[in-house]
């Protein structure tokens, strides 16, 4: 585990990196070179080594050569090898590199190879490199000379990741554009590296957003996106089920399906068909299939439960053709308690369990598709493992830290199933996830899981409260990514001092000193949705703001330095990427600064009235501007009350706004009228602490601070 505090002080003045000040000496020699025809190629300690997620196998660098114009080539005549090239070509202009054809040769010349071909085979001689069975489902080479890159693969996937790689090598802009020299053999650790992203809580995407994703995931190699659902497609059995404004209709399903496998990712849906269904349960049409009446669960052996999942997975097959389909499965508690309750009582929840789940893997084995479920009801109880059907596969989850996940995964390979893993990005109900405790959880689970043969790792992201926000999410799910493609434990360290450069193009490294801000603040200090919308006036709250006391300065002062350092980023950086990211980052750190502004201002009221109501016997005029001024610093003008509401208002349209940069309208009035019940809330209370100033002022009469609704203030005696 690391330190709760960075090792550096607070407010840090802003410097020039060190790989920053390189790079920018680079450009300059590369520009010098360039134009006087000297040669490019530079002493291995003259060159920045390029910072790569996830990060190859094998590698070796040796200088750097010239991309300020660029021809990239595809003699295959491949379509989906064009693809790779019009993505690479892509970001290439994006980058301000001249892409030909155009007048003048090029500076570089980009070959995308297919591995059988005489070019390829001779350019692997040259380089005296081997290309191995491992690497020919989804594995490159990528040999990058003097004015001439070669991507060889054996498939278009391996053509494609080959791309991304480049893509991550290419450095400065436009005539100062360079690429390292080198070599890289690279394939993935597991087949299946996949997100699993919960679409069922409220925060729907848009399905703008949605293709943003599959190209960002594609871009970092992962190759499965699982959108969790439970009332989100619309079916055409029940298109009423799904709510107003909160669904996904079958062109849009299949749109996406198809705009995926350009990217070389497959839709694997989740659609739960036995827990986490109480949005279909609640419509009476549903009501006899449910264990209990409008609850979570369905019962089994209740007439027309299989025939609903038979209709709802037949529309997933067709719409997602993967190998694949997800059934959830995961936290049944309510299984036993209603219509299955005395035959749980006889034969145990496990057997009544596996049954269902056999029960449904028989009615979905016409479609012809592998069943993947969750395994925390299997694994707590050995006795479903043992009926379960062994071609289904099953994904342990777990979510913290653990010394060793071995047991989550054995029982499952030694009845001889197949195991994907499951960690998770630590993102639900926070106002920032918790990226220490996601990047431990995901390298230690995703390594035991290759370690014991798992064929998959799913990265999990939840929207439990309905207020998730998935660009608060990318730095947890793309290590997830990193580690399921690199063999062995991933190290955060490597991950953490490449993402920003990777992922943002921030040149100055100050969106990741922000992250680090805020990633302290979670080590620090409960950083929970929960505390956000904690009334602090609350009496029984009194406990908990007790113990969210002690760092309110300090995390006042990362959140700060954090916002600082994200505003300082995006002015200084012209070329920075994702800026939507940075809005979102930016709306953690004002929500963050403003939860613990509110514990304090809270205890600074309720000092005030303490002060107010010991001033209460006494006459003196100086005695009597002391309580004005009391009051003033509570409800008047800028005072704490007026504050708090202008704080509430001001997070409030933040939040819409970087709500409305990823999802759609649907629900977001329902997190909204949370912000305006808190901002009601202080507008009231300022009306009547100025009532009570008023009656003080006319009669000398005041209530207690029990009275008014005010807490004590800390460390003082009733």
């Amino acid at each position: 585990m690391k330190s709760l505090l960075r090792s550096r002080s607070l407010p840090r003045t802003p410097s020039r990196s060190r790989a920053s000040r390189m790079r920018l000496r680079i450009a300059a020699i590369l520009l010098l070179a360039f134009f006087s025809g000297a040669a490019t190629c530079l002493r291995a300690q003259s060159f920045p080594q390029p910072r790569l997620i996830p990060i190859p196998r094998k590698s070796h660098f040796s200088g750097v050569t010239t991309a300020a114009s660029a021809l990239v080539i595809v003699p295959s005549g491949n379509s989906e090898d064009y693809f790779a090239a019009h993505d690479l070509e892509q970001a290439m202009k994006a980058r301000g590199i001249l892409v030909t054809p155009n007048t003048g040769a090029p500076a570089l010349t980009i070959w995308l190879l297919r591995r059988s071909t005489p070019a390829a085979q001779q350019v692997l001689q040259s380089a005296n490199l081997a290309f191995t069975p491992a690497m020919h489902r989804e594995g490159y080479v990528l040999v990058a000379q003097q004015g001439k890159v070669s991507i060889i693969a054996a498939t278009s996937a391996g053509i494609f990741y080959g791309v991304q790689t480049l893509k991550q090598m290419l450095q400065g802009y436009g005539d100062s554009a360079f690429v390292t020299t080198g070599v890289i053999r690279d394939w993935p650790a597991m087949r299946y590296r996949g997100i699993d992203d919960d679409l069922s809580r409220g925060p729907l995407p848009t399905i703008a957003f949605m293709k943003q994703q599959i190209r960002t995931f594609a871009s970092f190699k992962i190759n499965l996106y699982s959108p969790y659902l439970e009332d989100v497609i619309q079916y055409a059995s029940d298109p009423a089920v799904t709510p107003p404004g909160g669904g996904i209709t079958r062109s849009q399903a299949q749109d996406l399906a198809r705009y995926a496998s350009r990217y070389h990712i497959m839709i694997v849906p989740e659609q739960e068909a036995f827990g986490h269904l109480h949005h279909v349960l609640i419509n009476e049409t549903y009501s006899d299939l449910a264990e209990n009446p409008h609850g979570n669960v369905l019962a089994p052996h209740q007439p027309g439960t299989q025939q609903v999942i038979k209709s709802w997975f037949t529309q997933l097959a067709e719409d997602f053709p993967s190998p694949f389909l997800h059934i959830g499965a995961d936290e049944t508690f309510d299984l036993g308690t209603g219509r299955t309750k005395a035959e749980v009582e006889k034969r145990g929840l496990g057997p009544v369990y596996a049954d269902f789940l056999s029960q449904i893997h028989t009615t979905l084995a016409p479609l012809h598709r592998r069943l993947l479920f969750w395994g925390d009801i299997a694994w707590n109880d050995p006795a479903a493992i043992q009926g379960l059907p062994r071609d289904m596969i099953a994904i342990p989850w777990i979510y913290w830290h653990e010394d060793n996940y071995d047991k989550n995964i054995l029982p499952f390979k030694n009845a001889g199933m197949e195991t994907w893993v499951a960690p998770g990005d630590a993102n639900w109900s926070q106002m920032y996830p918790l990226g220490d405790v996601a990047l431990d959880n995901i390298s230690g689970f995703i390594e035991s899981g290759q370690r014991l043969g798992s064929t998959g790792a799913l990265t999990t992201v939840w929207n439990d409260d309905g207020e998730g926000l998935f660009n608060e999410d990318w730095f947890g799910v793309l290590f997830g990514a990193a580690a399921s493609w690199q063999p062995g434990l991933s190290r955060s360290k490597p991950y953490e001092d490449a993402f920003g450069q990777v992922f943002f193009h921030d040149s100055t490294g100050k969106v990741m000193q922000a992250q680090q801000d805020l990633l302290a603040i979670t080590q620090i200090w409960d950083v929970s949705d929960s505390v956000f919308w904690l009334d602090p006036w609350s009496p029984n709250a009194q406990a908990q703001v007790e113990k969210l006391r002690p760092n309110l300065h300090l995390v006042r002062l990362y959140a700060e330095d954090a916002l600082r350092l994200l505003i300082e980023a995006q002015n200084q950086s012209p070329h920075l990427i994702h800026p939507e990211v940075v809005n979102a980052m930016e709306m953690a750190a004002r929500r963050i600064d403003f939860a613990a502004m509110k514990l304090q201002f809270s205890d600074e009221m309720a000092q005030a009235y303490a002060q107010i109501y010991s001033l209460r016997k006494d006459k003196s005029k100086k005695a009597r501007d002391r309580v004005e001024d009391l009051f003033d610093s509570m409800v008047g003008n800028n005072g704490r009350c007026e504050d708090l509401v202008n704080g509430y208002s001001s997070v409030r349209e933040l939040y819409k706004q970087a709500w409305l940069a990823e999802k759609r309208p649907f629900w977001l009035n329902n997190v909204l009228v949370r912000y305006d019940l808190k901002i009601q809330l202080w507008q009231q209370r300022r009306n009547q602490i100025r009532a009570i100033a008023e009656t003080w002022h006319n009669t000398g009469k005041l209530p207690t601070a029990e009275q008014a609704g005010i807490p004590q203030p800390p460390d003082s005696s009733d």
